[in-house]
Parts: C-alpha cells; structure tokens; sequence
C-alpha cells in the first residue's frame, strides 16, 4: 500500500513538470512575437501542482473511481468532470478536492452514469474519444489543449477552459461532425 502511494505522489510531481512545460509552450504571441500573459508562469505551476494533488487525493480515496474523473485547475478553480456511478462518489470526490491546498473554488460537471456498459461500449467510447481530441487538435480556431473529452456510450463530455464563446461554438460544431457522436454536452468554461 505504502509503496502505491509513493508511486502516485511520484507520478503526480512528474505529471505537475510536463505539464508546467508544455503550458510554458503553449502561449499565444502578439504581433512582434512576444508571449501574451493570460496568467503568469507561478499561476501556472500552482494549477498543476493543485490539479496533481486532486488527483492523487481522488487516487488515495478506495470509494472513489478516480480514473472515471478528469480535473484541471485554473487559477485555482477546479473543474471536475467525467463519469461516476453514484451522487457519493460525487460527494467523496468534492469533498477530497475541497480539501487540497490552494483549492479556492470547485466547479463539478460530474455526470451520473446511466446503465452499465459492455466492453464493445467502452472500445467505441474510446474510438470517438480518439476522433474527437484528433479533430480538436486539427482545428486551429480551437485551443483544444484546454479541452478534455470524455465519452460514454456515444455521449460525449466537453470540459475544460476556453477563451470564449466562439471556441465553445466550434468545439460543440466539431464534436456534433464525429461520426457516432449522438449527443455533445458543453461545460467547458471561459477563462477569466
């Protein structure tokens, strides 16, 4: 057990320096090329340690199936999204994120799972996942690196923050356009 949770708190910080990289990487220039601030270098790393330590929490939780949650952090808001099977999963995992330093606000978009899947479900799942986030990254309107998707059956989750209300748009168009794709649910947030 112990030797499991070093293994998490070790993933975590690792997981908290990629992706402090790539958000380095990942900033939009103005017109001599400069990175233009959304939010400085040290908000950043402090959403991914946060975002790192929801998840290890959730992780941590034996009642809880963490791997059923997507989060992700800005400005210290948590957003909480994804699929459970029962509302005290929901409560368990608001309650462990509430419990996070530097947490300063949750946003949940959790959604109850309705019937049981078949594993051909979850392989389909999977397929138009893959064919979402491919189409996201395709489009160069969209900052589909702020974007998580998560599909059950073939109802897929939108989360994650944007910059406005036509990145929203488009990422709905582009989800509705997946072939399998019967319902796209929005909530995705605009950034602050």
């Amino acid at each position: 057990m112990k030797t499991r949770i070093q293994t998490l708190v070790f993933g975590a910080a690792l997981a908290s320096v990629l992706t402090a990289s790539v958000i380095g990487c990942n900033k939009p220039v103005d017109s001599v090329g400069l990175p233009v601030p959304s939010t400085t270098v040290g908000t950043d790393i402090d959403d991914s340690v946060i975002t790192s330590s929801v998840k290890s929490a959730l992780l941590a939780d034996a009642d809880v199936k963490s791997f059923d949650f997507k989060v992700e952090t800005r400005k210290g808001e948590v957003l909480l999204s994804g699929f459970v099977d029962n509302q005290s999963q929901v409560d368990r995992a608001t309650t462990a994120t509430r419990a996070v330093a530097g947490v300063k606000g949750i946003q949940n978009n959790v959604v109850l799972k309705g019937a049981p899947t078949t594993v051909g479900k979850k392989v389909d799942a999977g397929i138009i996942t893959s064919k979402v986030k491919a189409a996201l990254l395709g489009d160069p309107s969209i900052k589909s690196f702020d974007i998580a998707v998560v599909t059950r059956d073939d109802e897929v989750l939108l989360t994650g923050f944007v910059d406005n209300l036509t990145q929203v748009e488009r990422a709905m168009a582009v989800a509705r356009g997946i072939e399998g794709v019967r319902l796209v649910r929005n909530e995705m947030s605009i950034k602050k």
